[in-house]
């Protein structure tokens, strides 16, 4: 199985970029999936979540209302669409599956979820002027 993520690059401030979580081996459709960032020396960041149907979303509070997740699961694609990007946006961006522990909506509590088996390499965003 593999999980490749692809379309990050360099952005000035304000600009968009859309990542992809293209999945090969594996049925993405049956997982939930979540996308991570991990700037240089920092701790790595849950981003954004996923459930398997595409009809329930989460963020982080530092990229609601600019980034939107979605997915086509025909496709075995997730996707990570990136609107005015800031600096502080600047890491590798990873996708991969989650197991989630929550009840109801989705959770960015950590409490609240597992990594899951299945992770890729990660793609660069770098927003700079």
């Amino acid at each position: 199985f593999q999980l490749q993520a692809s379309g990050g690059g360099l952005v000035q401030p304000g600009g968009s970029l859309r990542l992809s979580c293209v999945a090969s081996g594996v049925t993405l459709g049956y997982y939930t999936v979540g996308w991570f960032r991990q700037a240089r020396g920092k701790e790595r960041e849950a981003v954004s979540f996923i459930m398997s149907a595409g009809r329930e979303t989460a963020y982080s509070d530092s990229v609601k209302g600019r980034f939107t997740i979605s997915r086509d699961n025909a496709k075995n694609t997730v996707y990570l669409q990136m609107n005015s990007l800031q600096p502080e946006d600047t890491a590798v961006y990873y996708c991969g599956t989650i197991i989630p522990l929550w009840v109801g909506p989705p959770s960015m509590n950590p409490k609240d979820y597992r990594m899951g088996d299945y992770w890729g390499q990660g793609t660069q965003v770098t927003v700079s002027s």
